[in-house]
């Protein structure tokens, strides 16, 4: 038995029939155990009515929950206590009507938009793969599937020969079609003429902002498919939004945009491929000193902006939107965007972006301007190498979120969840700390790590006059 909770470990001292919803919770997650008699410590305290527990409760979470439980007497140290173990299970379960989930060591009731892709997500389906009744072939457009074929073949992820398969051939091929024949949500999305016909809000609207959201200077609305919607995207920030700087390599006259461009496409990518398609628009607001980008739809259910930050499994909401942009070599399938992205700034010794949760969707805050290195209270620059980046970048990530997982945390924690040996994240955290880029807040059993300063170097007179404008 841990000593700690954990993701599928939960101490009560005295048995509750509402913690059911702990069971369900469980179930609905990677399944776990319930320990009864144990203190939230992790101390055996012993229950008095341990055999009839061990009678009650697999009658009563399988008549309740529809869950066959193990229910174990445990001896610890002569105090008896109750162990309770569900498996996480393929279809959803619910607790009085309400559906639960264990994250880290909490439990969520889920609604809404997250309970909807919770459910679809367990019965093997996601939003995308549902018929787009009204539409019909005429709605889709040639020229986008022969933009697809192009660089699916390109990035050697479909056979040349698929060049010359017709349109309806193709759409089979990529799982776009009903079996009796009808265009699913993901194939008018992906190769709609209008797509906005059938879904309003898929569009990509970008706003030129001064101080504040309230200072609007211009906006832009990009539409049509949202396989080339990038492209246009980027296009467009080229243009009118961002400044791209001039160097010369040999005779050769380069334009460097001023934001890591792969890095900012990814970010464009993931915003389109995982958004929810029946909220409002991908918002983009650009400001002098950083970008706000923000799409519809939450981090899935269990999958934490914390998770977010290191390496991770892909979890897309939308399967065969994602799939399509896999094979067309726009994005991997390997959950590794987000870590792909940070690098690439710190490359560029540009701040990484930050991430989070907010209104219901997904929310990141990309650094603009001139900036090198992260500098500390004192407004000295800070030298940092790989590793020292790494930590005080998941620390910013980790920042971002108010999950109580979050808290505290601690160099013990730190090392478990980037991978890394325990005395080389002590030895970081000490040259952070040193430096003024970090603090400590709390004792060293209960409190966590903070940034002291993300200050970068203020761009030139010039840049930000070029800005400005």
């Amino acid at each position: 038995m841990s000593t700690i909770e954990t993701q599928n470990i939960e101490f009560k001292q005295r048995w509750r029939d509402d913690f059911l919803a702990e069971l369900c919770g469980f179930a609905n997650a990677q399944g776990g155990t319930l320990y009864i008699g144990v203190d939230d410590k992790g101390v055996p305290v012993g229950v008095e009515d341990a055999k009839k527990l061990l009678e009650k409760l697999p009658n009563l979470i399988n008549q309740t929950l529809g869950l066959l439980a193990m229910v174990d007497l445990l001896d610890k140290g002569g105090k008896q206590c109750v162990a309770i173990t569900v498996p996480a299970t393929e279809q959803p379960i619910s607790y009085r009507g309400k559906y639960y989930y264990r994250s880290g060591t909490t439990l969520q009731e889920m609604n809404g938009n997250a309970l909807r892709d919770f459910l679809l997500r367990k019965l093997g389906t996601s939003w995308d793969a549902f018929a787009c009744e009204d539409a019909t072939m005429d709605d889709i457009d040639p020229a986008a599937v022969a933009y697809f074929l192009r660089k699916a073949i390109s990035a050697g992820r479909m056979p040349t020969d698929a060049i010359d398969d017709s349109i309806q051939t193709t759409l089979n091929n990529l799982e776009l079609m009903t079996k009796d024949g009808k265009l699913k949500n993901a194939a008018v999305l992906l190769f709609g003429k209008r797509p906005q016909r059938f879904f309003i809000s898929a569009r990509f609207r970008i706003g030129r902002f001064m101080a504040d959201e309230t200072d609007l200077i211009h906006h832009d609305d990009i539409e049509g498919n949202i396989l080339q919607m990038a492209d246009k995207v980027m296009w467009k920030l080229r243009q009118d939004y961002l400044i791209a700087r001039i160097h010369y390599e040999g005779m050769q006259r380069v334009e460097q945009l001023e934001i890591p461009e792969t890095a900012l496409r990814e970010l464009v990518y993931n915003a389109i491929v995982h958004r929810d398609y029946l909220g409002a628009d991908t918002q983009m607001k650009v400001y002098n000193d950083h970008i706000w980008l923000w799409n519809e739809g939450e981090l899935p259910a269990g999958f934490s902006v914390e998770k977010a930050a290191r390496e991770h499994m892909s979890k897309p909401r939308n399967r065969l939107i994602a799939n399509v942009f896999y094979k067309a070599g726009f994005i991997e399938s390997w959950g590794r965007g987000v870590g792909m992205v940070c690098k690439a700034f710190r490359d560029s010794k540009l701040s990484s972006p930050t991430f989070e949760n907010l209104m219901g969707g997904s929310l990141v805050v990309i650094p603009r301007g001139n900036q090198t290195e992260p500098l500390n209270e004192k407004g000295n620059k800070t030298q940092l190498n790989e590793s020292q980046h790494k930590v005080y970048d998941f620390i910013s990530v980790m920042a971002q979120s108010d999950e109580p997982l979050n808290k505290p945390l601690n160099t013990t924690r730190i090392a478990k969840e980037m991978g890394m040996a325990y005395s080389t994240v002590k030895r970081v955290m000490k040259f952070l700390e040193e430096n003024n880029l970090i603090r400590r807040v709390g004792s060293k059993k209960t409190g966590y790590w903070e940034i002291v300063a993300n200050a970068f170097d203020s761009q030139s007179d010039s840049q930000n006059n070029a800005i400005n404008n």
